[in-house]
């Protein structure tokens, strides 16, 4: 454990590993007080914000996700998340890197800045868990990933919504990009799986799905047994769509969608998955704007610290 004490963790930490308390209504604010830098000297893990929302279908605001979400986490940066087993700052050397920088003005140029900071950042060593943003996000992040670790990737993806809907090759739009990361094969729909969809697309792509109405009747521990054979060894990206949460545990998204999962369910069925091989992963879809009571966010910062955990027991680790 860290034993700086003073406060401003995000600024002043010196060693990277290890959690130390400051007090959680004051200081400056990084994701769980980790180190804002971009010298990636013996990273494990980067954390940064792509703060975008001009894809959403719906109620915008996912582009203040990554603040709320960081200011979110001070609340749970004093101790490691109940039941770990271990604390997994003390494993894994964890900074975060600051947000994407990307010209709103030029929105046709956006997908390639997010591609090259992602690659930017991979490509030094580190893994890389982002906070949206909107869903489409996911989209450059998995091409980063796929020429990193190889295509096709596996997807594990928790979303209200299927996201793979039929769609032209230019446009940006958070509905469509999990159809052209197949139809491109950067993701093998085969070995993939969609956890708590409730809306209709009758062309699954051959994604297997478990549905919200699966989830529930077929219970957590079904769903971590299913994922794990279906994705098997294979490297994987983890992506999350609040939404996927039912709107009373997850207010502040631009679409959600009633029936979904508890946040409970949520952090169980990733919790059983440690020992995938993850390699990328992120939180999208938080819109800040709709929260209550900073729920949404909490939600969020406890998924990407579970994601945390799960790379921490990656194979190998």
């Amino acid at each position: 454990m860290t034993k700086k004490r003073g406060g401003d963790h995000a600024i002043l930490r010196e060693d990277l590993y290890g959690t130390t308390p400051e007090p959680t209504y004051a200081g400056a604010l990084s994701f769980m007080r980790r180190k804002y830098t971009r010298d990636l000297t013996g990273v494990d893990v980067v954390v940064t914000g792509i703060p975008l929302d001009t894809a959403t279908t719906n109620r915008p605001g996912a582009r203040l996700g990554p603040r709320a979400i960081r200011a979110a986490s001070s609340m749970l940066a004093w101790e490691r998340p109940y039941g770990m087993p271990f604390d997994p700052f003390e494993k894994l050397a964890v900074v975060d890197y600051g947000d994407c920088f990307f010209d709103f003005g030029r929105p046709d140029q956006v997908p390639d800045a997010i591609e090259q900071h992602a690659s930017e950042i991979i490509g030094q060593g580190p893994a890389l868990l982002s906070l949206g943003g909107d869903h489409f996000v996911s989209f450059p992040l998995l091409k980063a990933h796929a020429k990193k670790h190889g295509a096709p990737l596996s997807l594990i993806h928790f979303d209200a919504h299927s996201d793979t809907w039929a769609d032209e090759d230019d446009r940006i739009d958070h509905g469509t990009m999990f159809f052209h990361a197949a139809k491109q094969g950067l993701v093998d729909p085969t070995t993939s799986v969609q956890i708590g969809l409730r809306t209709t697309n009758h062309d699954t792509l051959g994604f297997s799905v478990l549905d919200a109405p699966w989830v529930h009747q077929n219970g957590i521990a079904a769903v971590i047994d299913k994922t794990r054979t279906v994705v098997g060894d294979r490297p994987a990206y983890l992506t999350f769509d609040i939404d996927c949460l039912d709107p009373s545990c997850a207010p502040g998204t631009g679409t959600p969608v009633c029936g979904g999962l508890t946040s409970h369910q949520a952090l169980e069925i990733l919790r059983g998955l440690a020992g995938t091989n993850v390699v990328g992963m992120d939180v999208v879809e938080v819109a800040p704007s709709y929260d209550v009571g900073e729920i949404t966010a909490l939600a969020a910062t406890s998924l990407a610290m579970e994601m945390l955990y799960l790379y921490a027991c990656r194979p190998g680790a």
